[in-house]
């Protein structure tokens, strides 16, 4: 989930950073860019939020950080019952391998090899829906708070609604902070579905 938001926010700054070198380059790098992409003049508004402060606060984001961690627990639990059995199953093995022949015992490895394939299919196989599971869920968030931004920007006009992520942004004055706004706006949404 953060790995998600990091790599999100992480293409955010550097979508910034190559508009702050291109506006800030020199007249020839400037020149070359008016000519292929239309600018558009006048006031460039810039507004950002807490991201950190959105994920606390957000109420569906909220549920749906519960019903993941949940679910990760539950999936934690499962391996951990499979994984108790695969134990007692080799200390049975072990206990077995004085009186069994060594074809009785081949047989009783094999088995044993098996259950191990199937518990590790199993494993791989929770990890994998979970992941796909936290994925549709988080661009579920990102979806609405990008509707939201959307409708939200129509009346206040800012030209860029940055998410401010540690180590990304090294000054922000907090006039241009809609972390309040976006959090109240979000939650009254979700409220009325």
């Amino acid at each position: 989930m953060k790995n998600t938001n990091q790599i999100v926010q992480a293409l955010l700054g550097v979508a910034v950073l190559i508009l702050f070198y291109l506006h800030f380059s020199g007249k020839s790098t400037q020149s070359s860019i008016e000519s292929s992409v239309a600018v558009p003049t006048g006031n460039f508004k810039v507004a950002y939020f807490e991201g950190d402060s959105l994920q606390n606060q957000f109420e569906y984001y909220k549920e749906v950080q519960f019903e993941l961690q949940t679910k990760a627990n539950e999936n934690q639990r499962q391996i951990g019952q499979m994984r108790t059995i695969l134990t007692n199953k080799y200390q049975e093995l072990q206990k077995l391998s004085q009186m069994l022949s060594q074809t009785e015992m081949a047989g009783k490895q094999q088995e044993f090899l098996q259950q191990e394939k199937a518990f590790q299919g199993k494993e791989k196989m929770l990890a994998d829906e979970f992941q796909e599971e936290q994925v549709k869920k988080l661009q579920d968030v990102k979806k609405k708070i990008e509707d939201f931004l959307k409708a939200y920007n129509q009346q206040k006009g800012y030209s860029l609604i940055l998410n401010n992520y540690p180590d990304l942004i090294y000054y922000k004055d907090p006039a241009y902070d809609i972390t309040a706004d976006l959090v109240q706006g979000l939650n009254n949404m979700y409220k009325k579905k």
